[in-house]
């Protein structure tokens, strides 16, 4: 079957640069999405993005799809021919269904009788009329925020479009997509080539686009050439050259045609916070900075301009004009709010309203000094620190550097800190309240800042559950979900051993300027355990090895997640399904026989058969080995050594009566069962698996 090459360009204004990959794959999956439902397959697909055009080439495309034979079931005969042999109105109405006349209706027999019946021969589709329809069906699905319109005309897009080109092989394509006919012609640079490009077929797209209209149309292409650029001119000042993946990201879907430029700015802006003229470098202009071999600031700044200028030294000096007002704002910030201590701050929190019924920020940190301080002494570290760091977390919120450049909470206080006197861990915590930040990010280095990000995310969480805030479905305006996962990670990776119950406890017995719902605790903690789930799935461990360690009850981190790993490698065993149900089974029995469970331990003498007495000894002499392994939270190892009984299980259910006629016998073979069900159950509900 005959096969085609497709191309497609949508040529715009330019396309938001934050957003230009994530349409250009939801343009790519949804035309693949479209040919894949009308059963025309396609050798492979390349989507092209670039700020004025979002374009899509699609190799050894199926010319016509597979024709196909459509049944119809109709009435049976006796419901579809009246006693005088003529078509009722069922089965006119199954004619007329289906586009015929009653004569081209034909019969078939099933085991129910004989019935009308129908079959067409319908053709595959045709790849040059779906197309368009493919087209305009990702267009109007595309992930777009808010459509604008233009001109006169109602039709809306994310920004107004000027040309369509559409060719099949050496074909154009004819449709109208978004109030434009589709052409054979692209159009080239806003200024190096800004005219009517022709292209000849889908395979010289790519070529011809960037040898007459100075633009590369491959966005991974052209990312990696800003990359290799601007590597090379921090290399040429002598420093390094950092390269931030989404600022990388964005400066790719601004320019067409990249071209690197360095600058400088004065030594002097070197006295303020690096942070800070790196987020007005980056946020401001969209500039790479360039640090020495130490990892320092230089006075330096890489740009990506979007033209080839012919006097690049104009452009240079353009851009350091505009960065100089940018960096003397954060000098000024600086100076400024260097004229204040931390600790003056701390009463104008009470000016700053946290959340509604929970006070102002000078509460809460009156209420992150008590807890920091509890949680520091609980893990070994200097109480006074973490209730000073406390005492000073939020401060450099109402600061002129925080107010300009947000990003730069904790980094700026910080800095005020250092400037302050105050002590490394106490100015280390400024930034280490918020780690971790996101998924990956790293955690606090010091006690102090350990104690203080337990403290507020603790804080947060018992207040806002405790007025009734809780995250629904989709909605978590307070990010409870990345602060509880957050609480997880800092008590399981800093191997701390506390009980989640008990920092409820703490958060919730502090200070608060109303009651608190009775229910906080038990929903908080359910809720931040829950988180849980999905940091296994993460992991690739199957929610059964969870479900199985939370059946205990247990509400200590560290100690879930120990169970969890030693489970889950338990799990992996050839053993552990026959030891799951074998559990399950010893579940159920004692279920159904609890009230009869009288025994305490079990009389050797009442053993009699082989298979019993055979499994008796073998669970002794088990917990005597094990005992000590979970004692010392080895539950791997634990568990490892208990598989070994599998043998013994499986010949007692296959050879022994639990529920003999004689109670006594009864109730000691009930009493075997549950001392080998609490010897699994010590580390998790195996039965669960």
């Amino acid at each position: 079957m005959s096969t085609q090459e497709f191309l497609v360009e949508i040529g715009t204004e330019e396309l938001p640069p934050k957003a230009l990959k994530k349409l250009a794959k939801a343009f790519q999956s949804g035309i693949e999405a479209h040919l894949n439902s009308k059963e025309l397959s396609f050798e492979s697909s390349k989507l092209f993005a670039a700020p004025r055009r979002l374009a899509l080439r699609i190799h050894g495309l199926q010319t016509q799809g597979k024709s196909s034979k459509v049944e119809k079931l109709g009435p049976y005969v006796n419901v579809a021919i009246d006693e005088n042999g003529k078509p009722t109105k069922a089965a006119q109405g199954f004619a007329r269904a289906n586009g015929i006349e009653f004569d081209q209706v034909g019969r078939i027999t099933d085991e129910k009788g004989e019935r009308l019946y129908y079959a067409q021969d319908v053709e595959g589709a045709n790849a040059a009329t779906e197309l368009p329809v493919a087209v305009t069906d990702s267009l109007a699905k595309l992930p777009i925020a808010k459509r604008m319109r233009w001109g006169s005309s109602r039709i809306e897009f994310v920004r107004p479009v000027h040309w369509i080109l559409m060719l099949l092989d050496n074909k154009v394509i004819e449709a109208n997509i978004l109030g434009i006919k589709s052409n054979y012609f692209t159009k080239g640079h806003r200024f190096h080539a800004n005219r009517e490009i022709v292209i000849t077929s889908p395979a010289a797209y790519e070529g011809t686009l960037k040898e007459q209209g100075k633009v590369l149309a491959d966005y991974d292409e052209r990312k990696e050439l800003v990359r290799s650029q601007v590597i090379a001119a921090g290399e040429k000042l002598g420093g390094v050259a950092v390269i931030d993946e989404d600022l990388l990201d964005e400066v790719a879907s601004l320019n067409e045609w990249p071209t690197a430029l360095a600058g400088n700015f004065d030594k002097l802006f070197l006295d303020v916070p690096s942070e800070a003229l790196i987020s007005s470098m980056k946020e401001h202009q969209k500039y790479f900075h360039v640090e020495d071999k130490n990892g320092k600031l230089m006075p330096n700044f890489i740009t990506i301009c979007n033209i080839e200028s012919k006097d690049p030294q104009q452009v240079i000096h353009g851009n350091e004009k505009v960065i100089r007002p940018r960096l003397a704002d954060a000098k000024f910030f600086w100076d400024t709010d260097l004229k204040q201590t931390l600790e003056s701050r701390v009463e104008k929190l009470s000016t700053v309203v946290w959340v509604q019924k929970l006070g102002t920020l000078k509460d809460k940190s009156l209420r992150l000094q008590t807890l920091a301080g509890k949680i520091s002494a609980a893990i070994g570290g200097d109480a006074k620190l973490a209730e000073r760091a406390a005492l000073l977390c939020k401060t450099d919120l109402l600061s002129d550097m925080v107010n300009e450049f947000s990003d730069l909470q904790g980094i700026a206080g910080s800095y005020y800190a250092k400037q302050d006197g105050e002590h490394s861990d106490v100015c280390a915590a400024m930034v280490e309240q918020y780690k971790p930040s996101f998924s990956g990010d790293v955690l606090p280095a010091t006690v102090t800042g350990l104690s203080l990000a337990l403290a507020d995310r603790l804080d947060s969480l018992v207040g806002l559950f405790g007025i009734g805030q809780i995250p629904t479905g989709g909605k978590d305006p307070f990010a409870l979900r990345r602060a509880s996962v957050g609480v997880l990670r800092l008590l399981v990776e800093k191997d701390l051993n506390l009980d989640l119950s008990e920092l409820i406890d703490m958060a919730m017995d502090n200070n608060w300027p109303m009651e608190l719902k009775a229910e906080t605790k038990s929903k908080l903690t359910e809720y931040m355990l829950d988180r849980f789930s999905a940091w296994y799935q993460d992991e690739s461990i199957p929610v059964v090895v969870f479900q199985a360690v939370r059946a205990k009850g247990i509400t200590q981190p560290k100690d879930i997640n120990q169970r969890v790993q030693a489970v889950n490698a338990f799990y992996k065993l050839d053993s552990a399904q026959a030891l799951a149900a074998a559990n399950k089974r010893v579940s159920n029995i004692l279920a159904k026989n609890d009230a009869y469970l009288d025994a305490p331990v079990v009389d050797e003498s009442l053993l009699q058969e082989d298979a019993e007495k055979v499994l008796a000894k073998a669970l002794d002499e088990k917990a005597q080995q094990a005992t000590p392994l979970f004692e010392t939270g080895a539950y791997e190892e634990y568990l490892t050594s208990l598989a070994s009984l599998r043998d013994c299980i499986d010949n007692f259910f296959d050879n022994v009566m639990v529920m003999a006629d004689d109670e006594a016998v009864k109730q000691n073979r009930l009493a075997l069962l549950n001392q080998l069900r609490n010897m699994f159950l010590k580390v998790a509900d195996i039965s669960l698996l």
